[in-house]
């Protein structure tokens, strides 16, 4: 075959938005997109398929998520939002002390110290019991299979999978991450895109998972296999630890903008921030996108809101100020009194990279699901289960170690957490579920995205297809290589440190689906940024 080179785009191209009637199904990945599709032809509803592309992309994307990740969902059905956290909790043993008696000032990036209880085998479990039509051993089928039988790596997948692999040969020291490479580079390479790769070890994990309804990560066999790798090589995480975790059905929180409700997690996500910067925006008048007033008016409020989720955020029983003290508009019109000509300094920590999937789901009774997972820094912690195909999350890393600060580490506590679904309604009709992975720039894209929607009238994929801006720190904004000279040499002009990025792999990936009240009809858009895919039916 010719030597095509998946990376090498010379020309534009577009994508169309499109349609569906009985089923959609968007994700960052094709093949876990069209695996949702089929799960929702044999029975399913919107939150079967949210599970089989779920399980599925611990597959076909593992660069960005696994079975031992973490993950959130609203899900709509039945006229009313619901919101699950399946976020875990640091382990029993996990205290300050303890991480600083092993020598470090900071909770680390990599390795079994970072590691919280994963919630995503749960979540699947629980969306399943409550609202889904089939058991767990007909959603997972399609991950199963793809992990017996392989499957080709996609190009972004590859891309990332191969930089991981890289910088892994020369971070990772020591047996316990040997299981990694064995697992991801078991030819002493990341696989590349077009070439297959498949994993026994992950096929054999989620059919435990499926005919034991999760119990086995939790409670069983799998649990057991966990908990003695931890304590072979000094981990905190232990058998009780996972047995004692369930996930939890918690009330969405909004912020009603320009006649809409946006609809987040509550904390420990970062939903709020989102909600914050819309609250700030939401009684100024904006004539057009491509504007620097609209710009420079979005990144000031984003920082303000970032500036105060830094400070306030985490568990929220443990937070020194409530959802509605931070959501009022009293505090709103407060802090947009902030906002002049000129770019502010408003100096919070510097974010950090993220590796998370996002997916949306719907079906033709009108059930609609926002699902995200993820291992949080790409590949996660660095530890994979031997012989499981099992891939740790390492949310942990977020953890303050210094007592006097709200996320501060203690033991059962869950972090401050960045992977956040959103969803959209107006009056008492869902329009849809929408969302834009990738770690701090999460809530930044949630505003540029719902923006793009209600101010700016863009269709879903247009509103994807949209240039980006992330802000950093301190009065540095990154742009993606799409974003419009003009506009960044204008925003210089008020002070904002612009630096263009050279590819689009930190703006975040998205996905949405909109429905039409009038006649049921599915409008979805899905990312260009990544091998975004839309399966409708």
């Amino acid at each position: 075959m010719m030597n095509l080179n998946p990376h090498d785009y010379p020309y534009a191209s577009k994508r169309n938005v499109v349609y569906g009637k009985k089923g959609m199904v968007a994700t960052s990945q094709p093949l876990a997109a069209e695996a949702g599709i089929e799960v929702m032809k044999k029975g399913g509803n919107a939150v079967d398929a949210a599970i089989a592309s779920a399980a599925s992309l611990t597959v076909l994307e593992p660069t960005s998520n696994g079975i031992g990740s973490d993950a959130f969902a609203l899900v709509w059905i039945k006229g009313k939002l619901h919101g699950l956290n399946a976020s875990g909790y640091s382990p029993e043993k996990m205290t300050i002390e303890a991480v600083k008696a092993k020598g470090y000032d900071a909770v680390p990036q990599f390795g079994m110290t970072p590691v919280t209880v994963p919630g995503a085998p749960a979540a699947w479990a629980e969306l399943a019991d409550k609202f889904g039509k089939l058991p767990l051993t007909e959603s997972l089928k399609p991950a199963i299979s793809y992990a017996e039988e392989g499957y080709p790596a996609s190009p972004t997948l590859g891309a990332f999978w191969k930089e991981a692999a890289e910088k892994f040969k020369n971070t990772f020291e020591g047996e316990e991450f040997e299981a990694w490479f064995t697992a991801f580079a078991p030819d002493g390479h990341a696989p590349e895109a077009g070439t297959v790769w498949k994993s026994p070890d992950h096929a054999r994990t989620l059919k435990e998972i499926a005919e034991t309804n999760g119990e086995s990560f939790y409670r069983g066999n799998l649990a057991e296999k966990i908990s003695t790798h931890f304590q072979k090589h000094g981990g905190f995480l232990s058998k009780q630890d996972l047995a004692d975790y369930s996930p939890e059905w918690v009330d969405p929180i909004k912020v009603n903008y320009r006649g809409y409700d946006v609809w987040e997690i509550p904390p420990n996500g970062q939903g709020l921030i989102a909600l914050m910067g819309l609250n700030i925006l939401k009684n100024d008048h904006f004539t057009s996108k491509e504007a620097v007033d609209t710009y420079h008016h979005q990144i000031e409020a984003m920082k303000l809101a970032y500036s105060d989720g830094l400070a306030h955020i985490t568990e929220e029983k443990h937070m020194n100020h409530t959802v509605e003290e931070l959501l009022s508009d009293k505090y709103a019109s407060k802090r947009r009194e902030n906002i002049g000509e000129h770019a502010l300094d408003p100096s919070p920590a510097a974010p950090p990279k993220g590796g998370t999937v996002y997916l949306a789901t719907a079906d033709e009774e009108g059930n609609m699901v926002s699902f995200i997972q993820s291992n949080f820094m790409g590949f996660g912690s660095g530890i994979v289960v031997p012989g499981t195909g099992i891939s740790m999350q390492n949310r942990g890393f977020t953890f303050s170690l210094d007592e006097s600060h709200v996320n501060a580490l203690k033991p059962r506590k869950k972090t401050f957490h960045t992977i956040i679904p959103g969803f959209l309604s107006k009056g008492s009709e869902p329009v849809g579920p929408f969302g834009v992975m990738g770690g701090y720039m999460q809530p930044q894209g949630h505003l540029q995205v719902i923006m793009s929607t209600i101010d700016f009238h863009l269709n879903p994929q247009a509103a994807l297809d949209a240039p980006r801006w992330q802000w950093v720190s301190g009065k540095k904004i990154l742009i993606d290589p799409s974003f419009p000279n003009h506009i960044a040499e204008a925003l210089h002009r008020k002070g904002h440190h612009i630096e263009r990025a050279l590819t689009h792999g930190g703006f975040g990936r998205g996905q949405i689906i909109w429905r039409n009240p009038d006649n049921g009809v599915l409008a979805g858009g899905t990312e260009p940024r990544t091998d975004g895919h839309i399966a409708a039916w």
